[in-house]
């Protein structure tokens, strides 16, 4: 988690616990004058009323603008919103990436329910509470917006009747030799799997083991360390085998096998061994058995800086990508994901073979915890961007309603996405069903399964210095 992140749920709980303290004194006089049942009436009620309204992560106030520069040489066009239509001043080129950038602002209603904006036959959610700049993605609806016949409809918020258009337009990437990046098992298919599904040719490297908070497996009778392993040893699994469900064979999949949470510190020290902070474990080899090439780490098996970056580079060289997918160094804060980018960055430098673009993805946030917002299948807005980002383009793909359920079944084989939730989530998501209207899928009951499977994939593109 990076320091940004921490100082942000530092700063939420804190918030909570003055809101506790401010309340206690009231509670103690309703204690002493009021009948003995209302107090925990109270209790209870207030309870419902936080999970129902007020227990999402946004680490941010509603009525911030987002902050996104793109390219001096995008595509701006003015829109209008007329009867229900958006209607473009201008010609509207071939562009396969669509972005409207409007200011919402939420009803009364929408600081208690969701606010939403209807894209055609799209939906796409927002805080609650609602009114700054904000970025609908209208990609896979341009034929409707060129004949004008795209509607619009605010639900719970208000739409402007002015708003700009943004449009990109790239190759299709899916046809390039691609290289996806996964920090660890699951992050390839979370972020790319309609792309690589699609992708003729397509390699996925996966850096870590995954083997940390395995507390689950502890009930196998195994200790602290066993299940750690035991963790390991099904996440490698999963991160070669759940891609061959979208056409990646087992000779396009490596696992390095270093530890979880661990890049950060190997960062710090290039050459010091960082072993496993669960399983005991400090040889990366246990996990490399069925990687289709030898690697350069394979003659120590030392979980160290300068041999994952050995090993990068010749993952490199062999499958020779023309694009990377790899994590928003920027956007994703979660510390092995930079530290997956920052690795990719430096073994290009050392590697004699230079792809030519990167395409970023963001499985995590620093801001919002629920990004993408709304129920599942519906398309994916661009996410909170409160402090400025690099002026990268934009590339959002279209999934099938047949990709997004093959998404979600191969998302559904992740050892680390099976399981029940808490108790205490399962209450929070009937609270929020009965009372907000929220609604999760049936294919999973992993947040993911509502955050990851969704109309588009997003990606940041960035051209690479050869």
């Amino acid at each position: 988690m990076s320091a940004r992140k921490q100082q942000l749920l530092k700063r939420h709980r804190r918030a909570k616990r003055l809101t506790l303290l401010a309340l206690l004194p009231v509670l103690a006089l309703l204690a002493w004058f009021a009948p003995g049942w209302l107090v925990p009436l109270l209790m209870v009620l207030g309870w419902v009323g936080h999970e129902a309204w007020f227990a999402d992560h946004l680490f941010y106030s509603p009525r911030d603008d987002y902050r996104y520069d793109f390219p001096a040489d995008t595509l701006s066009l003015p829109v209008a919103l007329s009867a229900g239509r958006l209607q473009v001043a201008g010609e509207l080129t071939a562009a396969d990436t669509l972005i409207l950038e409007v200011r919402l602002r939420a009803s009364w209603l929408g600081r208690w329910l969701d606010p939403y904006v209807r894209i055609g036959d799209d939906r796409q959610d927002f805080e609650r509470g609602v009114a700054g700049r904000r970025y609908l993605n209208l990609s896979g609806q341009a034929e409707s917006l060129r004949k004008g016949e795209l509607r619009l409809a605010a639900r719970f918020c208000r739409l402007p009747a002015t708003a700009t258009l943004h449009a990109f337009s790239h190759p299709n990437y899916a046809r390039r030799r691609l290289m996806i990046l996964a920090p660890h098992a699951d992050d390839a298919e979370l972020a790319a799997f309609g792309l690589y599904s699609r992708s003729a040719e397509v390699s996925v490297v996966t850096l870590t083991q995954g083997e940390i908070e395995a507390d689950a497996y502890r009930r196998l009778g195994l200790d602290m360390a066993q299940a750690a392993r035991l963790k390991g040893r099904l996440r490698s699994w999963d991160s070669l085998a759940v891609p061959l469900w979208g056409g990646v064979p087992q000779s396009r999949c490596v696992q390095l096998g270093y530890y979880c949470l661990q890049l950060p510190a190997m960062a710090a020290e290039p050459d010091k061994a960082c072993g496993s902070r669960e399983s005991g474990e400090a040889d990366i080899r246990s996990v490399r058995q069925h990687n289709p090439l030898p690697l350069p780490a394979d003659a120590d098996g030392k979980p160290s800086w300068n041999n994952l970056i050995a090993d990068l580079a010749a993952a490199l060289q062999h499958f020779r990508p023309e694009v990377i997918v790899t994590p928003h160094p920027e956007l994703d804060p979660h510390a092995d994901h930079v530290a997956t980018t920052q690795a990719l960055f430096e073994a290009i430098r050392r590697s004699s073979w230079k792809p030519t673009v990167a395409l970023l993805y963001a499985n995590h946030l620093h801001d919002n915890d629920r990004w993408p917002m709304g129920p599942a299948g519906s398309g994916i807005a661009l996410p909170p961007a409160i402090e400025a980002l690099p002026a990268d383009a934009l590339w959002s793909p279209l999934l099938s309603r047949e990709v997004q359920l093959d998404k979600a079944m191969a998302l559904a084989m992740q050892h680390d996405l099976q399981g029940r939730p808490p108790l205490k989530k399962r209450l929070r998501r009937l609270i929020q069903r009965l009372l907000s209207g929220r609604r999760w899928p049936a294919s999973g009951e992993d947040e993911f399964f509502r955050k990851a499977v969704r109309r588009h994939e997003l990606f940041w593109v960035r051209a690479l210095d050869g």
